[in-house]
């Protein structure tokens, strides 16, 4: 292994480790907390990290052991699962965003009419709609033999190492590619821009109540105005940087993976194989970067994080006083 394979391969291992415990973390929220449960968007939620947890312990092992080894792992059989797995999860977690991005749109937009509009029974449709819409584009590829291992990703996807069905094979490619990556694309965009633009005309009134309040208290102190003109400042920004967010780090990770994938149905075009998985990489930290994104850094979830921490302390502050207390007792009883 060169230095570049041996940098790549640290780096899975981090997105590994990330991955697998902040997907964990969220899980565990989930499961404790009543009122995540309760919510639509928990729904949403949790079934992309079930995704992203299945790619972690399943997908990205498996691409780690083909990078490392330089080989396929397993037999032809085993990788079609994998490869058939691995583009159901990847497919799913996409239109997970989506689904989130429209729950968001909606209670952004429609607030009064939310719960009239997005149920626990609308979003088990919405859900129900992505899991056929990613089995049936996995289903297809694993049917036509296009899943396997890719040399040049070190991992089990999507394949076609025959040459009689190049046609077929770039047509659903694009075709797979347009409706997972671009169609999600465009709902994030389409749905977060109105949010952002409903947040601005929010914004926008406060800011202008803000100002006819601060011109009225003639006498309040400079710092105090000084403040709440920062407030409006930030205001004004916490929205667009999430929204950045949310849409650049779909763009970040996923993008160079699918521009390769459509770069390499021309054979003219030679990709640097350390560039494959460099793009496969960015495409596996999404699942890294989703928990933070979604759901670990809302207060709800950060309140839930620390009273679990907090249980877990005070009962094991409270074992090590039980255990104290019975070492004093035994002590004063050897005494006697």
């Amino acid at each position: 292994m060169d230095t570049a394979e041996v940098i790549l391969s640290v780096l899975v291992v981090v997105i590994i480790i990330v991955s697998l415990l902040s997907n964990v973390l969220v899980l565990i929220c989930f499961l404790y907390n009543p009122e995540i449960r309760k919510q639509v968007p928990g729904l949403f939620n949790l079934n992309l990290t079930f995704c992203n947890l299945l790619l972690t312990v399943s997908n990205m092992p498996l691409t780690l052991v083909g990078l490392v080894s330089k080989t396929q792992p397993g037999g032809d059989g085993f990788c079609q699962i994998m490869g058939f797995l691995e583009t159901f999860l990847s497919t799913n977690s996409m239109l997970s965003m989506a689904a989130l991005s429209i729950d968001r749109w909606i209670a952004v937009v429609f607030p009064l009419r939310y719960h009239s509009k997005m149920r626990h029974k609308d979003a088990a449709l919405v859900l129900g709609y992505t899991w056929v819409h990613s089995m049936s584009f996995s289903t297809v590829a694993t049917c036509l033999s296009w899943v396997g291992y890719h040399r040049l990703y070190a991992s089990c996807t999507l394949s076609n190492p025959r040459a009689s069905s190049r046609t077929p094979f770039v047509i659903f490619t694009v075709f797979f590619h347009s409706f997972s990556f671009l169609l999600s694309f465009i709902v994030l965009c389409v749905t977060y821009l109105k949010v952002l633009k409903v947040a601005r005309f929010h914004c926008k009134r406060i800011d202008v109540i803000t100002m006819q309040t601060l011109v009225l208290l003639v006498d309040i102190h400079p710092s105090v105005r000084q403040r709440c003109l920062e407030e409006q400042k930030r205001r004004r920004q916490r929205a667009t940087k999430k929204i950045s967010t949310f849409i650049g780090t779909f763009m970040i990770c996923f993008a160079p993976y699918v521009i390769t994938r459509i770069v390499e149905l021309f054979p003219a075009v030679p990709i640097n194989p350390h560039w494959g998985i460099v793009s496969k990489c960015l495409a596996y930290s999404k699942a890294a970067c989703d928990p933070f994104v979604y759901s670990l850094l809302r207060h709800q979830y950060r309140k839930t994080c620390t009273d679990i921490i907090n249980r877990l302390l005070k009962r094991s502050s409270l074992n090590a006083s039980g255990r104290g207390h019975e070492n004093q007792v035994n002590s004063i009883a050897t005494a006697e």
